[in-house]
């Protein structure tokens, strides 16, 4: 935000407010408590500025990832146990959601797993590492109410955090049916509790409403007339693993045969 030059030579009409040159100037005749309260308040005012302008305005990949009740940092928490009830069938995985170069980036690091991932947010802020796995095309931007880029069977298992929550079911009814498409063994799905707070206003993302945090009964129904079932093996081998670490997601986390 530009600001206009002051000139120290301009003198104040009767009746206006002080300029800064007026308060600091030897003759000025304002009374001393008065001199050094405009004082403080000018320095509160410049503070209020310059701090507006680091740090405050939040992306919208970042009011997501950031706000109560995000699932993409709950994705990072549960990868041990995925790895423990999925085995193999994590050899290939595709994430599919905010700050996934932060999750491809914890997957390639075991060495022994393929991760790509989708970004439905812009990419404008991310840092170096992360533009690197989009230069080497692990990660990429797609709007996931779409076709995603990938041919069917693409991958072992695809990993869903912060994204469908953000869909009407008019777009859902294409999207999860596309998802299971790029899947081989199935489906992880992170979604928000319903009594988690949702985003505030001003983080809205670029799906252009705020989340719809849905119920565990809503999503059981709905995947049911989706024709998508319950993996009950890995769904067992998760909770398994879970409970011996006294894991609790604060996400509801769904298990879902592709």
């Amino acid at each position: 935000m530009s600001r206009r030059s002051v000139n120290p030579g301009r003198r104040v009409s009767e009746g206006g407010l002080p300029t800064v040159a007026g308060l600091l100037h030897p003759k000025s005749r304002s009374p001393p408590v008065l001199t050094i309260a405009l004082l403080v308040l000018g320095v509160i005012v410049l503070i209020a500025y310059f701090n507006s302008g680091s740090g405050v305005t939040v992306t919208s990949r970042e009011a997501v990832s950031r706000a109560e009740g995000s699932c993409t940092s709950e994705v990072i928490q549960a990868l041990p146990y995925l790895k423990k009830a999925y085995g193999s069938d994590m050899q290939k995985v595709l994430h599919v959601g905010p700050d996934s170069c932060t999750v491809v980036s914890n997957l390639l690091k075991e060495g022994k797993v393929e991760a790509w991932g989708v970004e439905p947010y812009d990419l404008e802020d991310a840092d170096s590492s992360c533009k690197t796995l989009v230069r080497k095309g692990f990660v990429r931007m797609s709007d996931i109410k779409f076709t995603l880029p990938y041919r069917p069977d693409s991958f072992n298992l695809v990993v869903v955090s912060d994204a469908l929550d953000y869909l009407t079911p008019r777009y859902l009814n294409k999207t999860l049916p596309d998802l299971a498409r790029v899947s081989t063994n199935g489906l992880v799905i992170f979604t928000g509790n319903p009594g988690q707070q949702k985003a505030k206003v001003s983080e809205l993302p670029k799906f252009g409403r705020p989340a719809k945090l849905r119920s565990n009964s809503w999503w059981t129904r709905y995947f049911i007339q989706t024709g998508l079932t319950e993996n009950e093996g890995p769904l067992k081998k998760f909770e398994q693993a879970a409970s011996k670490s006294n894991y609790k997601p604060d996400c509801q986390i769904f298990h879902l045969s592709s």
